[in-house]
């Protein structure tokens, strides 16, 4: 069996790394473990090397920061794709729970929470995004469609969002609505002002808005599907994130209206038809509720289900 683990590298101070290595070895699910007395230069201190297999990665990692060694020393962690050891075999039959079910709590925390920052990078992708959105609604083309969803970048906002609303984490929430507004409000008002260059050059008109658009009006014309496709979009994304399954997440990326929806505010506005506008900011409010809603319900039953599921397996044992 080839087990994929949590390669975990520690610096503890030399008088604290005793009472780590004690814990370290205390877990089952722990192996490859290895000391390295006063290896630490910056910060000073013993290096501790192990690796833990997913499904005992959140427990030893609560129980290392319970110790404190961060605030001395320090914990990185890596994702080891591959391991090839009958101890990590042993080790992963020993631990409570399945790692393919395992949810690692801080690394998902430090996944989405990174891109909760309102960067440079962050707004140039979502008004990229929303401008190819807005031509795409202009030509009725659901090619330029999808293409927009795949590079918009505002589900990892969504996804933080989902996280701290469950960990109860006020600030990243903060960060994550701050992130999600700024950035839509400023990928509508710059697409406001392409629409309005790319009529001036005469390559878009008000006609175009106003014609039959039978492959995207849905994206102004919200109905019920709108709150299930949503719903399902977010369930599929937190999976995706908590499951590392990240080919599932293009698939939420393209079934989600967020940017065509922004996009579609953005246009209609431009020419003043102010119907469309209310619809399509209607299609993007119902998007982002159902999405979080969704998010949020699905990481509450994956921790009481793997609360369950490790609690059944360790009475077993």
């Amino acid at each position: 069996m080839e087990e994929p683990v949590l390669h975990l590298r520690i610096i503890a101070p030399t008088g604290q790394s005793t009472a780590v290595v004690e814990l370290l070895t205390a877990n089952p699910g722990v192996t490859h473990l290895a000391v390295l007395p006063g290896a630490g230069r910056q910060p000073a201190g013993d290096l501790i090397l192990c690796d833990v297999v997913r499904e005992s990665a959140d427990e030893v990692l609560g129980a290392l920061e319970e110790t404190g060694v961060q605030s001395v020393g320090g914990i990185a962690a890596d994702d080891v794709e591959l391991t090839m050891s009958a101890a990590a075999d042993r080790a992963a039959r020993e631990a409570p729970g399945s790692g393919a079910d395992a949810v690692v709590w801080d690394e998902i925390a430090a996944k989405t929470g990174e891109q909760t920052e309102l960067s440079a990078t962050y707004l140039v992708l979502i008004m990229v995004a929303t401008m190819i959105a807005g031509i795409g609604v202009l030509l009725d083309q659901p090619i330029l469609i999808v293409g927009a969803m795949v590079v918009g970048p505002e589900f990892g906002p969504l996804a933080a969002l989902c996280v701290a609303l469950l960990r109860v984490r006020p600030a990243v929430i903060g960060r994550s609505v701050t992130a999600l507004v700024v950035g839509f409000v400023a990928a509508m008002l710059i697409t406001v002002l392409s629409t309005w260059a790319l009529t001036a050059a005469g390559l878009a008109s008000r006609d175009m808005l106003l014609a039959e658009r039978p492959l995207t009006d849905f994206i102004w014309r919200p109905d019920a599907l709108s709150w299930v496709v949503g719903l399902l979009a977010g369930v599929a994304g937190m999976l995706s994130l908590t499951s590392k399954k990240s080919g599932s997440l293009v698939g939420v990326l393209i079934s989600v209206t967020t940017v065509p929806a922004a996009a579609n505010v953005a246009v209609a506005a431009a020419y003043g038809v102010w119907p469309e506008a209310a619809g399509s900011a209607l299609q993007l409010v119902i998007n982002v509720c159902a999405i979080v809603l969704a998010g949020v319900l699905t990481l509450a039953v994956q921790q009481f289900w793997w609360s369950r599921a490790v609690g059944s397996r360790a009475r077993r044992g």
